[in-house]
């Protein structure tokens, strides 16, 4: 497989330039720009007087190198905003036209690629964030994860797809990337081999991924990808965007079962094609040693390489502050095979560090969660969004100040994952308790509100969507969150254990809130 040099991307530049120029001269609308930005990684902001744009970080690994690169962009333009997406990329936000043009083409010097970032596209391949360094993981998924990213991106200039086409790599059932239920995932098996899901997806009428293969060879694995390119091209929906995505092929195909013949159809004349697709990526090996310092806490995590540690750092909402994160690339320069992965719940994790550079990483970052409530998910929100309903990050919070008002114990409310809308960027229906934007109607006035999610679980083998339990006024929400947790707290248990229990508890306590 040939490696497209990142460099190569900047003959495509001057046509998002000259067209993010006359969008900002007010001579393209909203609409068709975003139309043609998506493919560049970038959008405009509601408003459109700023714009974002989508630092690609293949895998969810932000080496030193790149994360160097993101602070000097935010100290060299001022970047006010950053977030870590659901998706494993870094988002910078509030750009100017200046900016976004400028950062998008350095980018390329250090190997960040934003084409394709959005619009119908190969979007950034996931993978569990700590492959190759977690104890419990069966194998290293991470170098198959990066082929596979570096191959689907020869498709973004190929016959155009329906819509987008999101693939995730799990190392583990703890199946953080959803790989069950991605348009195409990959879920590590015991074997060293992959078993392979196809058409799943969040979003309106969500889909479990159908399983289309067992026990795959991993140097084999970009046959099935390009299988699903050729099955999404045959009976994706171009006609309607609506159901343009790759789970609305299972109805299209007559159900799961004919999704899967389907599939394995379009599989077959990839394998009879003759062309070579095997890859045989190299799997790192850290010969980093401990330093003799032990260390321990809620954010530090023992790596399976004895001696060193991982460190979480979850700002809330995803959202870290600017001057943490450039803090932080200064603080591990120096260190030796230290690197970050983003995580699909918007954590950051910092790996490969010993005790002593494990404890500067935690003081450096002491700025993030402080409780799993406090590690809630969210997108970036409706303020911000052009197609969001409802102000996300708003709301996530005010139910962080209420909680933290309250004194609720940690573990006595669960992650929330708040989308501001039915796309499910936050995940809603993938948590314990989720919420998606909505309105209600007050007085015969629509007002802020959301819907309420329980139940759901994403783990493999306990796959669950959650289920909606009504609609909340926005401004109810803390409270009822507050007497949640108080409940919780009382009867001795955490909420895994008390819903477990009281299986409709929670959605009980919320009809009372929602008149």
């Amino acid at each position: 497989m040939n490696q497209i040099d990142p460099q190569s991307w900047k003959q495509d530049l001057p046509a998002f330039q000259a067209k993010t120029a006359e969008f900002y001269n007010g001579t393209l609308d909203k609409a068709a720009y975003k139309g043609f930005s998506g493919l560049y990684g970038s959008y405009a902001q509601k408003g459109g007087q700023a714009s974002m744009l989508r630092l690609r970080m293949t895998a969810g690994r932000v080496t030193k190198e790149k994360l160097a690169f993101t602070a000097k962009a935010i100290r060299e333009y001022g970047v006010p905003r950053a977030h870590f997406t659901t998706c494993q990329t870094i988002q910078l936000h509030d750009l100017d036209q200046a900016a976004v043009c400028a950062i998008m083409e350095q980018a390329l010097d250090v190997g960040i690629v934003t084409m394709g970032g959005g619009g119908d596209f190969p979007r950034n391949v996931m993978c569990s964030p700590l492959s190759g360094v977690e104890k419990d993981a069966y194998f290293d998924v991470l170098p198959w994860a990066e082929a596979a990213g570096e191959y689907l991106m020869h498709f973004i200039k190929a016959e155009k797809m329906p819509r987008k086409l999101k693939v995730g790599f799990s190392s583990s059932p703890k199946n953080l990337t959803h790989a069950t239920f991605r348009d195409l995932g990959f879920a590590a098996r015991p074997d060293g081999t992959f078993d392979v899901y196809s058409a799943g997806g969040l979003g309106n009428n969500p889909r479990f991924g159908v399983l289309v293969a067992e026990a795959v060879a991993p140097e084999k694995i970009l046959y099935y990808i390009k299988a699903m390119w050729l099955t999404f091209r045959a009976y994706g929906n171009y006609e309607n965007r609506g159901k343009a995505r790759t789970r609305y092929m299972q109805e299209a195909c007559g159900g799961p079962e004919g999704y899967a013949k389907a599939y394995r159809e379009k599989l077959a004349e990839v394998l009879a094609s003759g062309e070579d697709l095997d890859i045989h990526p190299e799997t790192p090996v850290c010969e980093k040693e401990g330093d003799g310092v032990t260390v321990a806490g809620p954010r530090v995590l023992e790596q399976k390489q004895s001696g060193l540690y991982t460190v979480a750092w979850h700002p809330l909402g995803g959202q870290p502050a600017v001057e943490t994160l450039c803090a932080l690339s200064d603080a591990i320069a120096d260190m030796k095979d230290v690197e970050m992965r983003l995580a699909p719940d918007e954590t950051a994790y910092l790996i490969n560090l010993t005790g002593v550079e494990a404890q500067k990483v935690l003081s450096v970052t002491a700025d993030g969660a402080r409780s799993l409530f406090e590690t809630s998910v969210s997108c970036i929100g409706g303020k911000t969004c052009q197609v969001g309903t409802r102000d996300s990050q708003g709301l996530l919070a005010a139910c962080v100040a209420a909680v933290r008002e309250a004194g609720l114990p940690d573990g006595a409310l669960p992650r929330m994952h708040i989308s501001g809308c039915p796309s499910s960027c936050g995940t809603h229906q993938t948590g314990a308790m989720g919420f998606r934007g909505a309105s209600k109607l007050v007085d015969g006035k629509p007002q802020p509100a959301f819907t309420l999610f329980v139940g759901g679980c994403d783990a493999q083998g306990r796959e669950a969507m959650g289920k909606e339990a009504g609609v909340l006024l926005e401004q109810d929400i803390p409270a009822f969150l507050v007497e949640l947790g108080r409940t919780v707290a009382a009867s001795g248990m955490d909420y895994a254990a008390w819903s477990q229990a009281n299986p409709d508890g929670a959605a009980k306590l919320a009809a009372a809130y929602m008149g």
